[in-house]
């Protein structure tokens, strides 16, 4: 299986700080990039091994799961942290573009488009992404071949504490504002999709924020978007720009769902750059007893 990532990358330590990529210290932006490409190789790659000390070798390990895996960085305007990842500079391929910094995800569409024909999966990624599930696209194929490729799974994504009595919490529940969701889709079409899972019922549904910080098309899902009129137009009108390169057109052309609280972690990706757990939200143990 290839699949290719396409990551979206922006640092600008004078740009006003909302958001990650805009604040006022590189570090973080470093570790976090640093991190979303190490991880995709780390856990999804054949570069993986077993030493074996009797015979003094190292024998492969997990390749009936592991994937090629390309990584694109797409930038823009020299404002990046990529000279601080020369470490790592042979794990991913630099696509410099000229684009609006906020528009930049789009870039990123493009990047996948043009990989039509080469590869099995094709996944945006923002740059504070870490995947950390080995399994993750064997879950994605799962899911397609039990519900149909018009069905899109997004994961849910987490932040980490380890100081806060939650030490996990899941960021995406619903939207303030429903009428941001309700224009592009239907939650009511067909909303709860069940299956066994290795002994388990498992459950899916359509969520009014199906905002994930990212996505993940199998090939012909890929196909199906980059073939509709409204493919690359660059539409923002999904919460803002950021919010729209990694949610407006895959849920305008599926019907996108996340697995359900009973079962969150099935898929799942972590948020590195904390916004809510001990940053905005910062809990008592008290507050646990609502739990």
């Amino acid at each position: 299986m290839r699949v290719l990532f396409a990551i979206a990358h922006y640092c600008n330590d004078k740009g006003g700080g909302f958001y990650g990529s805009l604040k006022s210290d590189p570090a973080p932006r470093v570790k976090a990039l640093a991190g979303t490409i190490l991880g995709l190789h780390h856990n999804l790659s054949a570069a993986q091994g077993l030493l074996d000390g009797r015979r003094r070798r190292i024998v492969p390990t997990n390749s009936a799961i592991a994937q090629q895996v390309d990584v694109v960085v797409c930038t823009t305007g020299g404002h990046h942290v990529l000279e601080s990842l020369t470490g790592i500079a042979g794990l991913f391929r630099h696509h410099p573009t000229s684009a609006e910094p906020m528009r930049l995800g789009f870039e990123c569409h493009d990047v996948l488009r043009n990989g039509l024909g080469n590869y099995d999966y094709f996944a945006y990624l923002e740059d504070d992404i870490l995947l950390a599930d080995p399994y993750f696209f064997r879950k994605l194929h799962w899911f397609s071949s039990a519900f149909g490729d018009e069905c899109l799974l997004q994961p849910n994504r987490y932040e980490l504490h380890p100081l806060q009595p939650l030490v996990k919490l899941y960021i995406d529940g619903n939207l303030a504002d429903p009428s941001i969701s309700e224009r592009i889709q239907d939650v009511g079409e067909h909303p709860r999709l069940q299956a066994e899972f290795l002994g388990d019922r498992l459950a899916f549904g359509r969520v009014n924020n199906p905002h994930s910080g990212c996505f993940f098309l199998n090939r012909r899902q890929m196909e199906t978007w980059a073939a509709k009129p409204y493919f690359l137009d660059r539409d923002t009108s999904f919460a803002g720009p950021l919010e729209s390169a990694a949610t407006l057109g895959v849920t305008r052309t599926f019907r996108v769902y996340k697995p359900a609280r009973e079962n969150a972690a099935f898929l799942e990706v972590h948020h590195q750059s904390n916004r809510y757990l001990g940053v905005r939200l910062k809990l008592d143990p008290d507050d646990l007893t609502r739990f």
